[in-house]
C-alpha cells in the first residue's frame, strides 16, 4: 500500500447511517496509516434507536457527534450536513485531505469536488458501496477487509495461483491482467518498476485495489506469490533495500 510522503492532516467525516459502529476501532486504525486525523466528526440522528450503538464508542475515539434531526421524511439531513461541512473545510480548514466514511453513492460528487480543489480523498465503506463513489476517491478501503483473516505465507517454490478471499471481497478482477498491464505501463526500458510505483499505478486504475482483498497485508507479500512476476531487491543506499517487479520473461 502506498504511503504518503508526509504526515497528512486529515478530516475524517463519518456517515453514521451507512457504516457499522462495531468496526470503529479498525476504521480509525486504518485512518492512522494514511495521516493524522485533525478533524473527526460523525453525522446522524443520534436520538434514533438505530444509532444507539454509536453513543458508546464515540468518546473512546474522540469523535465529535454532529446531531441531525430528520424533520422531513425522505430528506437526508445527514448527507447534507456532511457535504456542507466538507465544503467549508475545503476553503477554510488546514487539512491536506479527507476520509469520507460511508457506503452511500450520494458522496460521489463531493469526493470529485474535493479532489478538484487539490485535496487528497480517501473513501471507506462496505463492499455494497456503489462503484461511482469508489472511483471518485483516490483510494477506497472496504471495511470488511479490516477484520479479514490474513493468508498464510506461501511455501517456497509453490506455483499455486492466488485466489481472492471469498469471505471478504471477490470483485471479479482479472488480477493477472491488472498486474501485468500496470507493470507495462509504468516500467522502465528493462521492464522493471519499483514496488511503490506499482502500488500507485494499481490504485490509479482501481481505487479499491488492496492486497488485503487477496488475504495479504502488503502488496509485496501478494506480488511474491504470483508465478508470472519476479522481484528484485536492490540496494537503495544506507543499507536499505528496495523491491522492483517485472513480468517474467518467457524462457
Amino acid at each position: 500500500m502506498p504511503q504518503p510522503t508526509k504526515e497528512l492532516r486529515l478530516a475524517v467525516l463519518i456517515d453514521a447511517d451507512n457504516v457499522p459502529h462495531s468496526a470503529i476501532k479498525e476504521m480509525m486504525d486504518e485512518v492512522g496509516k494514511h495521516g493524522f486525523p485533525t478533524v473527526k466528526r460523525i453525522y446522524g440522528d443520534f436520538t434514533s434507536t438505530q444509532l444507539q450503538g454509536w453513543k458508546n464508542v464515540l468518546n473512546e475515539h474522540a469523535i465529535s457527534p454532529m446531531q441531525q434531526f430528520n424533520y422531513t421524511t425522505g430528506k437526508n439531513a445527514t448527507d447534507s450536513a456532511l457535504i456542507i461541512d466538507a465544503m467549508d473545510m475545503l476553503h477554510t480548514a488546514e487539512v491536506d485531505g479527507f476520509f469520507i466514511v460511508s457506503s452511500d453513492s450520494d458522496f460521489t460528487r463531493l469526493a470529485t469536488r474535493l479532489r478538484e480543489g487539490g485535496k487528497r480523498v480517501f473513501g471507506m465503506g462496505e463492499k455494497k458501496t456503489p462503484m461511482p463513489f469508489i472511483k471518485a476517491c483516490e483510494q477506497f478501503i472496504y471495511i470488511e477487509l479490516l477484520r479479514a483473516p490474513r493468508a498464510a505465507p506461501k511455501a517456497a517454490g509453490s506455483t499455486k495461483a492466488v485466489q481472492p478471499m471469498h469471505a471478504v471481497i471477490d470483485s471479479g478482477t482479472d488480477l493477472k491482467k491488472l498486474m501485468t498491464t500496470t507493470i507495462e505501463d509504468f516500467a522502465d526500458d528493462s521492464g522493471w518498476v519499483a514496488l511503490s510505483g506499482l502500488g500507485s499505478g494499481l490504485q490509479k486504475k482501481q481505487p479499491e485495489f488492496d492486497a488485503r482483498n487477496y488475504g495479504y497485508t502488503r502488496l509485496g507479500d501478494l506480488v511474491r506469490t504470483l508465478p508470472y512476476l519476479e522481484v528484485d531487491m536492490r540496494d537503495g543506499g544506507s543499507g536499505n533495500k528496495h523491491a522492483y517487479v517485472r513480468v517474467k520473461r518467457k524462457g
